[in-house]
């Protein structure tokens, strides 16, 4: 649900579908966009004639989508679906000005009655939320930090896979860079710093303004990231699971856009830059009973609660299957290595950013309750929202249900200590590629169960082994330097 600030407060905004309507007409809306997300987390539409649109479909949904044609739904023989509209994600697109555009948010259904898309991911999400309402809780929050890289241009070919394969990126804040026009950054050296180094505050600054005021998605700062050429991060502020999901969604749809208006290109890639950071999506989240947040303790050294130790020790016993859905590409696993920002390790700790999942700390007491949360640091924006959100439940309420404890916090720099000093401290390493997190996802399936169907998880693997394999038999222009002369 969107949000809307009056008298400095955020409010929480609903629309019934008869304002919708109303808001369609007085708003000179010509078109309705329908947006949904596939399995692999891909943002899909298709446009109506806002002339067309009636109350029976908002209600019942529109016969619009052949399920066979989106990667991971469904097949050519069953493959009639239906788009139901949420009313609440209802928003005007900004820069479709010349044929005033709205946009729904839609929840996939199969026709003739037979109840949701097993495999839609915002129906997961959803049965997410229901789990943790039915395991005695009464809602989550979560924060997502999606962080992705804006280049000038990027090219590569990759058409004729036996002739040759290349890419390039340009950007005029990269030490590459050959126009001389901009302050390059060095790799790593991307962190705040001031303009005009930082050639994206303008843009960044569109998006936050687009996001906050067309959109309802409240975000509270901006800056660039630690890699050069272009690392930016926009923070969302933290809401419900399924419209924490949504948000993220719309933000990538948001920042593309905005890039394409500036003549640049947004990627979710996690790491398209060699020798430097990638962009991850680390994962805020906290549990709710009321106007209680579970995970704050006062009484604790950190004051995190003891339920909240065990969904931490739930996420930390099922990192290395969480890793095929929180990191579902091949390239994923060039960011997951030391020395980079990003975690490789599995182990816990408060303020400890070589962590997986981190307890900040910066503000004590009761009146900073409610900041109280696990920050999951694994995940990055390749992935697919609504299902990372969905299989953290899964992982942190399993470890609340099993009492699992996540062990002590580590205190030290991982990145620092030996293989042998690690193994003291029972400090597992994540999958170092995607075909090892699947495999540890096919060992360790059982507690994403509570909401994740079979044939959901099997689907997911199944894609992502593709993927695997198609990068599997190739060869990499960097064996050319290490291996042609051997």
């Amino acid at each position: 649900m969107p949000y809307k600030v009056s008298n400095g407060k955020a409010i929480q905004v609903t629309y019934s579908p008869d304002e919708v309507f109303s808001r369609i007409q007085h708003e000179g809306i010509q078109f309705i966009d329908l947006q949904f997300t596939g399995l692999t987390g891909h943002f899909h539409h298709t446009t109506i004639s806002a002339v067309t649109f009636t109350p029976e479909q908002m209600r019942d949904g529109l016969p619009k989508l052949d399920g066979s044609s989106i990667v991971g739904f469904t097949s050519i023989n069953d493959s009639d679906l239906l788009l139901k509209p949420d009313p609440n994600s209802f928003a005007i697109i900004p820069w479709m000005t010349e044929n005033k555009t709205a946009r729904l948010l839609c929840d996939i259904f199969w026709g003739e009655d037979r109840g949701r898309l097993s495999r839609d991911p915002r129906g997961i999400s959803q049965k997410a939320e229901q789990y943790i309402k039915s395991q005695g809780f009464d809602y989550s929050n979560w924060g997502p930090e999606v962080e992705f890289f804006v280049f000038d241009k990027v090219h590569w070919d990759v058409l004729t896979p036996y002739k040759g394969q290349s890419y390039s990126i340009e950007s005029v804040e990269a030490p590459w860079s050959q126009d001389g026009g901009g302050y390059p950054m060095g790799l790593q050296e991307g962190y705040y710093p001031s303009t005009p180094s930082d050639t994206l505050t303008p843009y960044r600054n569109e998006c936050v303004n687009i996001l906050n005021r067309d959109f309802g998605i409240l975000c509270d700062n901006h800056h660039h990231e630690v890699a050069t050429a272009g690392q930016c991060e926009i923070d969302i502020r933290y809401d419900r699971l399924t419209n924490a999901a949504d948000a993220a969604q719309t933000y990538k749809y948001v920042i593309r856009n905005v890039a394409q208006k500036y003549g640049k290109v947004a990627t979710m890639m996690p790491k398209p830059i060699a020798m430097d950071s990638g962009s991850g999506m680390h994962v805020n989240v906290s549990l709710w009973k009321g106007k209680e947040n579970i995970f704050y303790d006062p009484d604790d050294e950190i004051e995190l609660s003891q339920t909240g130790r065990y969904f931490c020790g739930g996420i930390i016993s099922h990192a290395k299957a969480l890793s095929a859905i929180c990191n579902p590409t091949t390239n994923s696993y060039h960011r997951l290595v030391p020395g980079y920002e990003a975690p490789a390790y599995i182990a816990w700790s408060s303020g400890n950013r070589s962590a997986i999942v981190r307890v900040p700390k910066h503000l004590r007491g009761k009146g900073y309750a409610y900041l109280k949360r696990l920050e999951f640091r694994a995940p990055d924006p390749s992935s697919n929202p609504y299902l990372v959100f969905a299989a953290v439940t899964s992982a942190g309420l399993d470890g609340i249900k099993k009492k699992m404890d996540p062990g002590d916090q580590v205190r030290e720099d991982i990145f620092k200590m030996t293989k042998s000093d690690r193994a003291k401290k029972g400090i597992g390493v994540l999958p170092k590629s995607l075909g090892e997190a699947l495999d540890e996802l096919e060992s360790d399936r059982k507690f994403l169960n509570p909401i994740y169907t079979n044939d959901v998880i099997d689907k997911i693997i199944e894609l992502e082994r593709r993927d695997q394999r198609e990068i599997a038999i190739r060869p990499h222009p960097h064996e050319f330097y290490l291996y042609f002369d051997v």
